[in-house]
Parts: C-alpha cells; sequence; structure tokens
C-alpha cells in the first residue's frame, strides 16, 4: 500500500514537472533546437576537408608555361587566385594583413627550371615558390598537396592531370613542383594557433554569462524595485551593467596571453595599445549580447540556456575549432554574424603575424556594429517594471 502511494506521489511530481515545462516556452524549445542545431553544424557545416583558400600570385615569368601553372593550381580547388600582386613584398604584406593565405611567387627564370627538371629530375631545384599563413596547421596541410602539383610540359598545350608523385618526362620521382614557406608559425605548432583563439572562448563564455543574468538577478531578489523609483534610462542601466565587467575581461585577456607565452611559448607581436583596443570592443560586444538575453530570460536557468545556445555555434562556425575556409558558403554567412568569428582574426592577426588594429578595421567595425545593435535592442526590450 505504502508502494503505491509513492509511485502515486511520483507520479504527481511528474505530471507538475511536465506542466510546467509545457508554460514554459523557452526551456521547451531549447529542447528541442539545441540537438537540431548541433546536427545541423556537425552534419553540413562541420568540414576538416579545407579547399578554396584565398591565394594570391605574383608571375615575374609571365610565359605561357607559368599561366598554366597557376591555372592548375586554381583548378585543384585547394586555393582560388582571387588577386595578382606586382611583387613578393606585396604578398607578405597581404598575408600580414589576413587578406590572403597562400601566395604564390614564380621566378622570372621559370622557363629554365622547367629545362633543368627535365635533365637532372629530383636534383632539380623547385619551380616556383608557395607562401603560406601557417598560424592555421590545417591551412599548411592542405596546402602541401600542390607542392607535387605536375607543371606543363609542353607550351600551349593543356598537361593531363598526371597523378602526384607520377614520371614527368620519363623522370622519375620529379623534385616538389613548389617549395612551401611556412609564415608565422614554421614549426605549425598547435599551439600557437589555439591559444590566440582561447581568448575569444573565454570572453565569449564569461561576458556573455555574467551578464546575460544580470536583470534577471536584479528581478529574482526584488532589487529591480529599487531601480524602478531612480530616474536612470535604459541606456543608463545597461552601460552601468556591463561597465564592471570590462575590467575583468580584460584580465581574463592579460592571464590568458601572460600563461601562453610562458606556458606554450606562443610569440605575442602585438603592442599592448592594439591587443587592448581589439579586446574592448569585443569584450563591449559580448557583454551587449549578454544584455540582450538578460532581457529575454526569466530566470536565471533561462540565462544559462540562451548563454550556451548563443555560444555553441560561435565555438564551432567561428575558425577556433574547424577550419573556417572548409564550411559551406551558407554557413560562412551565418558565422560572420557573429562577434566571435571576426575577433578570432583580430587577435590573431595582430598577435601573430604583427598586424596592426587600424589595418584589421575591416573585421573591427562590424563588432562595433554588433555592440550598438545588441545594446539598442537590449535597452529597448528593457522595461521599468516588474512584470
Amino acid at each position: 500500500m505504502k508502494l503505491l502511494e509513492s509511485v502515486g506521489r511520483i507520479v504527481a511530481i511528474s505530471r507538475k514537472e511536465i506542466r510546467q515545462l509545457r508554460r514554459d516556452r523557452l526551456t521547451f524549445g531549447m529542447v528541442v533546437a539545441i540537438p537540431i542545431v548541433q546536427l545541423v553544424l556537425f552534419g553540413y557545416a562541420i568540414n576538416e576537408d579545407v579547399r578554396h583558400l584565398r591565394a594570391a600570385a605574383v608571375d615575374y615569368a609571365n610565359t605561357q608555361n607559368s599561366r598554366l601553372l597557376l591555372a592548375d593550381a586554381h583548378a585543384s580547388q585547394v586555393i582560388d587566385l582571387v588577386r595578382k600582386a606586382s611583387s613578393a613584398e606585396e604578398l607578405e604584406e597581404w598575408l600580414r594583413r589576413g587578406e590572403i593565405r597562400v601566395g604564390i611567387v614564380i621566378p622570372a627564370d621559370y622557363e629554365r627550371r622547367l629545362e633543368d627538371r627535365k635533365r637532372h629530375g629530383r636534383s632539380a631545384r623547385p619551380l616556383a615558390q608557395i607562401l603560406v599563413d601557417a598560424s592555421d596547421p590545417a591551412t599548411y596541410g592542405s596546402v602541401a598537396g600542390l607542392l607535387n602539383l605536375p607543371p606543363p610540359e609542353r607550351p600551349g598545350i593543356q598537361p593531363p592531370r598526371w597523378r602526384y608523385g607520377s614520371a614527368i618526362s620519363g623522370v622519375s620521382n620529379p623534385p616538389p613542383t613548389f617549395e612551401a614557406r611556412p609564415f608565422y608559425n614554421p614549426e605549425r605548432r598547435s599551439a600557437v594557433h589555439i591559444v590566440p583563439g582561447l581568448v575569444g572562448v573565454i570572453l565569449t563564455m564569461t561576458m556573455v554569462l555574467f551578464t546575460s543574468v544580470a536583470i534577471v538577478r536584479e528581478r529574482e531578489r526584488g532589487s529591480l524595485e529599487l531601480l524602478i523609483t531612480t530616474p536612470m534610462k535604459p541606456v543608463e542601466l545597461m552601460v552601468g551593467k556591463i561597465l564592471p565587467y570590462v575590467l575583468i575581461g580584460l584580465i581574463q585577456v592579460g592571464l590568458v596571453l601572460g600563461v601562453g607565452a610562458l606556458i606554450f611559448r606562443v610569440p605575442l607581436r602585438a603592442t599592448p595599445q592594439d591587443t587592448i583596443v581589439a579586446a574592448l570592443v569585443f569584450i563591449t560586444a559580448s557583454l551587449t549580447l549578454g544584455l540582450l538575453i538578460s532581457t529575454i530570460a526569466k530566470t536565471q536557468f533561462q540565462a544559462f540556456q540562451l548563454t550556451f545556445f548563443s555560444f555553441l555555434p560561435q565555438m564551432l562556425l567561428s575558425g577556433f575549432m574547424f577550419p573556417f575556409d572548409a564550411m559551406p558558403r551558407p554557413a560562412q554567412w551565418i558565422a560572420e554574424l557573429m562577434p566571435l568569428t571576426h575577433f578570432l582574426r583580430v587577435i590573431r592577426g595582430i598577435l601573430l603575424r604583427g598586424a596592426r588594429v587600424v589595418e584589421m578595421r575591416h573585421e573591427i567595425w562590424p563588432l562595433a556594429v554588433f555592440a550598438l545593435v545588441m545594446l539598442t535592442l537590449a535597452a529597448g526590450r528593457f522595461r521599468k517594471r516588474l512584470d
């Protein structure tokens, strides 16, 4: 009898929880949305096969064979030749600014090297040079497949698609067509790529979480009543909420970079001013996103749910865990709307490549616009009343 009574009480509690979940539309939506988002992201957007890297070339030879070599490299779909440079120095400058990922330099004596290749085989010099932004080891691994790309055999004739490492012009075991020059991470250490990205990931997780519970906590504690009686405007409340966390975010940036440089020997080529400016813009963007979540959520638990829901796609699509260039175009368009995507480009650019914040302004202004939009929406949604 007691067992039946116990089962009855358990069933009653379960029914109460089901009714509560049905009334809590946000939580019910998370139950359905999170699995679907994860399935779509991992099944469609996540791809480790890096292709269509932005590339540029400088052709000092400017012959038919050299142009065919560039056409073959473009046809491989590993790179997309989007620009032509006037010098190798210009290619290196574009690499430093993050405007391209790969540069190809064809020397003026390309035809002579092509003849030497036929005569001397493996001992001949490479025909051309590939400059690679190796700060992301996955990029270098993809470009390595181009090193043995077979060159054209005769002028004016498009060569057949040989398999890498096959015989060319009767020469067995031919030398690499390209010589690779990895920039910014010649040892291709993963920590060099990951540690700067962790700055953005940690800031995203903590800053959004801190402010996502800000208004909700005031409401649950009853202190929101005090704010109602003041002449404070919604925008003033929003700005006052995020200011203390800006300092916390800067402290976190210093801790991550300090530990990364000390333990993982991550080279830090940025000036402190550039690092602080970039971090401030991103911290503000993350805090305003948290404020918007705080105006939507009714409980702290809902705030945690929405924070996780906003954090998951940013971490997966921003280029932190998986190569950005490997994702389909629609996934890249979505990622461009997320602040972490732009900040990772900025922080890696200034820390690893020594770029200046001014040179990365094409990534800074989307962060500023995002922060302004989120702050406006949060202030518009906030109402100085308890309901």
